[in-house]
């Protein structure tokens, strides 16, 4: 008898963003006429910038020409691209990243999901609270986490983000734990983590033979001098930390699809009579086994963000968006809501003073305007809901003008 993998029926009944694809769907089937602005899903609204678009297009190019053609490509991603991401992204922040340690791929969210293959079934998990769900769905269809007990699952250990710690918990929070997935700045809560904050997690990684999966997708928005762009920043990181890096709200490149994985030389898991095992040569088998590399055309497309004219027009886009999130967050602040993130994060996470789904009914009833509910991100982000500041100026200005109307 054919069995299913009875992990997913664990999954809780229905992911974030299809439940709110469906709420949007029924709005807008009982007002065909409403124009609806979205500002919950964090997809990118402004085209890729020319640098990347011509990059791309020589790449069809070469494409076109026996000489120039390229079929398959190297797993781990081309050189040309590594060795400019290992460059512009670290060795000039002073950061030591090889070219040979960088794993290009199709999306830091596949990379997150992925990575867990590497590790035994037994391993203690931690996950903040609120979290982005593809930590912990990709583990509960792995199995690790037990079944969903009142919102949360019994194999995880949640770590509590919230204004009392300024969404940054700290280790002592995750006792006996072996991994520990952080992100900063955050998703949802658009928090960033000073070095000192991240210096402590190393150390207590380091300290108990636990490993760090850094999420560092949203770092190129950055503005504050002195937050790390990368966990390696931190003394003793390569012993204890696998990065994940996106090109999709750095360039726009959630539909183009591309990021990569930092995995350095040396860092270890270990096996049940404890020996040591390198993790990136596992990570190199994953990949060369189960993924035949991003596109030639993406890459190269991804290359151009490196160079003189991509890295200006790809900041003046974050700009742009920043710049969104700066308008809203002081618009929502002086009705009185208390705000964070914004300024180094396209998130703002807005305590709404209570039920967060009922405040995103209410926005999307009354005013046209699609957010997302803190609650679908753990049981910590009831009373919040989360705006993406990712959209055109002037769906943002009038998205600040409708909600201004319904909350005065």
């Amino acid at each position: 008898m054919l069995r299913v993998n009875e992990n997913y029926s664990r999954i809780q009944a229905s992911y974030l963003f299809t439940e709110i694809a469906h709420r949007v769907a029924a709005h807008q089937a009982a007002h065909p006429e409403a124009q609806i602005i979205r500002l919950g899903i964090g997809d990118v609204t402004e085209p890729l910038c020319p640098a990347v678009v011509a990059a791309l297009h020589r790449a069809v190019d070469d494409e076109a020409t026996r000489e120039n053609f390229h079929g398959y490509g190297p797993e781990q991603g081309y050189a040309f691209l590594r060795e400019a991401a290992a460059k512009a992204d670290f060795q000039d922040r002073g950061v030591d990243i090889a070219a040979d340690e960088i794993f290009v791929s199709d999306g830091a969210k596949c990379d997150c999901g992925n990575i867990q293959e590497l590790f035994g079934m037994d391993v203690k998990i931690a996950v903040g609270d609120p979290v982005y769900p593809v930590y912990v769905d990709t583990n509960v269809m792995a199995g690790r986490t037990g079944a969903n007990e009142g919102g949360r699952y019994a194999g995880l250990t949640y770590l509590t983000c919230d204004a009392s710690n300024g969404f940054v918990p700290g280790p002592e929070s995750a006792a006996g734990c072996d991994i520990v997935y952080l992100c900063y700045p955050n998703n949802p809560t658009g928090a960033v983590a000073t070095k000192a904050q991240l210096q402590a997690w190393v150390d207590w990684a380091n300290a108990n033979k636990a490993l760090i999966l850094f999420d560092a997708a949203y770092e190129a928005f950055i503005r504050t001098p002195g937050i790390p762009h990368s966990i390696y920043e931190c003394a003793g990181a390569r012993s204890c930390a696998i990065e994940f890096r996106s090109y999709s709200k750095t360039a726009g490149f959630t539909g183009v699809r591309c990021g990569y994985t930092v995995v350095p030389k040396g860092l270890v898991a270990y096996t049940a009579d404890g020996a040591p095992v390198e993790l990136r040569p596992m990570w190199t088998r994953r990949q060369t086994t189960k993924f035949n590399g991003a596109s030639y055309l993406t890459q190269r497309g991804a290359a151009a963000i490196y160079t003189p004219e991509g890295q200006a027009q790809t900041k003046a886009t974050i700009d742009f968006y920043l710049e969104n999130g700066r308008l809203m967050k002081e618009a929502l602040q002086a009705l009185g809501y208390t705000v964070t993130g914004g300024g180094d994060s396209p998130y703002l996470w807005v305590n709404v003073n209570g039920e967060s789904w009922a405040f995103f009914d209410r926005l999307l009833k009354e005013a046209n305007v699609v957010t997302t509910p803190g609650a679908g991100f753990g049981r910590a982000g009831e009373g919040y809901i989360r705006i993406s500041s990712f959209n055109s100026r002037a769906n943002v200005l009038e998205a600040i003008d409708r909600i201004g109307k319904i909350l005065k």
